[in-house]
């Protein structure tokens, strides 16, 4: 291993000799807003590069922000994605890696999917970890989410002071500092054959198609309809920035727009390939600082937790296992690599791992059985996976084209991002590339055992751990103490949130000191992976 050491040490002294722009944050508790697209790649936007279609309001935005260059999600399809999002933990940590655990539209218990026998369950997360925006309102944040709410475990009611589709900073009380997600689905994968015949704003003769797709009519029009969808996406983004601007709050919010994994395409979502990792990032900061800028940083979902935290100045927990990017909590080092995972999609397993260095891409496959193509019936309803399907079974896809497609897979994949962006030319076999296959592999061990990656336990046995008797466990009951005219609350599950409110109210607050003994009120206990307790009832007489 002293080579390995070596090796990180070298990269640590070219990464952070890289100039960094510094971020003063110059107010206490900025308003933060996230907007959110689904299922999109850097490739297709202005800011990267594409001059194919005009986005004006993320233009203006970009203009405005900083444009970072590898921002990347740890796995590519959202509710994992999510998962690692809204705690700054891996996914493979959590045991929300596979997708989905936790399906919203079944019961806890029912069958997602009829060809595995496995329940709609919420893994029983590690110590500690919450729902980051949990910290954010016990400083008195107004929290709010919309309209999607998909984690891979329950929500909590600590997470949000409100999460629907009509949710707005401006339900806020007058004054309160917010952090305001904005879900975009317009883009989405479904939208590809959702929208296949609504009107089209670029013209699908004009657009370059990457190596790795044919080039016929079929492709180009969902590459169109991509497009196209992102237009809308812009349209939509504009009317909350306008808001902001309205209400006078544009210049001093801190901004982030990015997409939740890679675009919406075959070889892109689900894949560990750049198209589905890789993911457009902006973040304009208050005043606009640095603005116009570009930054190369490795940033991983992981950090967005920690680092929302850290420009609110709220010291993010120590089990997070992202770092703060920015603000007063800042990290010095900076990530050296970004990990990547794929395990489930919905009724079909193939476990896959990925690290990403400033130049190379190492991927491990551990069922070679498996086509990289898997039999995802929900990606099946697309017209370009369709074309492929079919081009491929006649012969007409070129090597490069069919690749991704064959009933097989190498064990170990090794690319040079610099001279082969697209990922076509495997390296793996190549005497003169064993050091940096041998490194990367070691990186990637190293980081499967010290994140304790659950991947490699059957999702069978991690059930049978969690719910043992069939179900979620239970939250014992709140105990509660009255004393001198105060009431405090107790959990025997020390990592449980507490929160009460009173009888008449519809909204729980977060448990954090104790209140009047002259207030009717009731409480509980509730922690990810656990139905909540009892609910505790208190009356004055």
């Amino acid at each position: 291993m002293k080579k390995l050491s070596f090796f990180l040490l070298f990269q640590f002294v070219i990464f952070t000799s890289c100039k960094h722009e510094k971020i003063e944050e110059e107010i206490d508790q900025p308003n933060i807003i996230w907007l959110v697209a689904e299922d999109q790649s850097p490739e297709w936007f202005p800011m990267y590069g594409d001059s194919t279609i005009s986005l004006p309001n993320l233009e203006a935005l970009s203009h405005d922000g900083i444009v970072f260059k590898n921002a990347y999600s740890p796995v590519p399809v959202c509710a994992p994605a999510r998962s690692s999002i809204i705690t700054g933990m891996y996914p493979t940590t959590l045991g929300t890696h596979n997708m989905r655990t936790h399906a919203p539209w079944r019961g806890e218990g029912e069958k997602p999917y009829t060809n595995l026998d496995i329940p709609s369950y919420s893994p029983v997360v590690p110590d500690g970890v919450k729902m980051f925006t949990q910290y954010l309102r016990e400083k008195g944040y107004y929290c709010s989410n919309g309209p999607k709410e998909d984690y891979n475990f329950k929500k909590l009611e600590s997470a949000w002071a409100e999460s629907s589709k009509t949710h707005h900073f401006r339900n806020r009380k007058v004054g309160q500092p917010f952090f305001s997600v904005f879900n975009f689905s317009v883009c989405h994968e479904s939208q590809i054959w959702a929208r296949g015949k609504d009107t089209l704003f670029v013209d699908p003769s004009i657009l370059k198609v990457p190596p790795y797709f044919p080039d016929n009519d079929t492709i180009r029009h969902d590459l169109a309809v991509n497009y196209s969808n992102l237009k809308r996406l812009d349209n939509q983004i504009g009317e909350i920035i306008n808001d902001l601007k309205e209400d006078g709050l544009y210049e001093n919010s801190i901004i982030f727009f990015y997409g939740d994994h890679g675009g919406p395409f075959p070889r892109h979502k689900r894949a560990l390939y750049e198209t589905g990792t890789k993911v457009p990032m902006v973040i304009k900061f208050h005043k606009n600082q640095n603005a116009g800028r570009t930054d190369n940083r490795f940033i991983s979902f992981i950090d967005l937790a920690p680092t929302v935290l850290s420009v609110a100045g709220i010291e993010p927990p120590k089990v997070m296992q992202g770092v703060a990017q920015f603000g007063l909590f800042e990290a010095k080092k900076k990530p050296l690599y970004t990990f990547h995972t794929s395990d489930r999609f919905d009724g079909v397993y193939d476990r896959l791992r990925a690290v990403r260095s400033e130049r190379y891409k190492y991927i491990k496959s551990f069922d070679t059985t498996l086509s990289h193509a898997l039999p995802v019936k929900y990606r099946e309803q697309m017209p370009m996976m369709r074309e492929l399907r079919r081009m491929y079974a006649q012969g007409k896809l070129n090597e490069e084209q069919a690749r991704w497609l064959h009933p097989t897979k190498p064990v170990e994949e090794l690319y040079d991002l610099e001279n082969d962006p697209y990922e076509l030319n495997n390296l793996a076999s190549l005497p003169e590339m064993q050091d940096t296959l041998l490194v990367l592999r070691e990186v990637l061990e190293e980081w499967i055992e010290e994140t304790g990656d659950l991947g490699e336990i059957p999702e069978d046995d991690l059930i049978a751990k969690w719910l043992p008797s069939g179900s979620q466990p239970q939250l014992p009951p709140l105990e509660m103490e009255d004393k001198e005219g105060e009431i405090r609350l107790f959990s025997k599950k020390s990592d449980a949130t507490i929160l009460w409110r009173l009888h008449q109210d519809s909204q729980w607050n977060i448990y954090q000191k104790p209140f009047s003994s002259e207030l009717p009120f009731e409480a509980k206990a509730e922690r990810i992976g656990y139905l909540d307790s009892e609910i505790l009832l208190y009356d004055i007489e």
